[in-house]
């Protein structure tokens, strides 16, 4: 269990909320969450690059020069891959990085990166109303007094999609905005302060505390 100061607006302390969740054990914590970690990269790949083959590439269909008597090295073909214009040996093709791994794994890594977060996690009440308008300058303001400098990372996890509060981030260079309910394990690792809303947490409880 972990216990988290929930900060105002102005950034004063005004309580205490607490995240319990269920993660791996000490000695195969780092495996799954690197796991957990490597599957998501590779499922983000495309996968979509492609070369040629000397069976693929246009042309080479006649036969250089005569095989022998010119003093020349051999050739059968001008795409053969020694050539230049020819075909590549071992090139990429189109195929799927996809990694397969178990839904309790996923979700227990999750749950074990983001408890291992927890001295990096800021906590405020809901702050939506103190944006009646967009307005980066103010968020921008507020992360100032929660704590936060300028030039880190931050992930902003909402309870549910807040227009102003999102038009407000969705701007700012190091600034990652997501739900509770749909965290991954690369956002929470990278990020170098997890920002939460006391709704927010309290839904990553009941969405992630299984």
């Amino acid at each position: 269990m972990v216990d988290c100061v929930v900060r105002n607006w102005q950034g004063e302390e005004v309580g205490q909320a607490t995240l319990e969740l269920k993660v791996a054990k000490e000695e195969n914590a780092s495996h799954i969450v690197h796991r957990a970690l490597v599957r998501q990269m590779n499922n983000g790949r495309q996968g979509t690059a492609n070369t040629k083959t000397r069976a693929e590439v246009r042309g080479g269909g006649r036969k250089p020069w005569r095989q022998k008597g010119t003093g020349r090295a051999r050739a059968g073909s001008i795409r053969s891959p020694l050539w230049r214009g020819g075909g590549i040996i071992f090139g990429p093709k189109p195929r799927d990085y996809g990694i397969k791994m178990n839904r309790k794994e996923r979700r227990l890594a999750l749950r074990t990166a983001l408890q291992s977060r927890a001295e990096d996690m800021v906590v405020v009440e809901n702050f939506a109303t103190q944006l009646p308008r967009p307005k980066t300058k103010d968020l921008m303001a507020a992360l100032d007094r929660w704590g936060i400098s300028a030039g880190e990372k931050v992930l902003l996890v909402l309870p549910e999609k807040q227009e102003n509060v999102y038009l407000s981030g969705r701007n700012v260079a190091k600034m990652r905005i997501c739900l509770a309910d749909s965290l991954n394990v690369y956002d929470v690792l990278v990020a170098d302060k997890i920002v939460t809303t006391a709704d927010a947490l309290a839904k990553v409880q009941e969405v992630y505390g299984d």
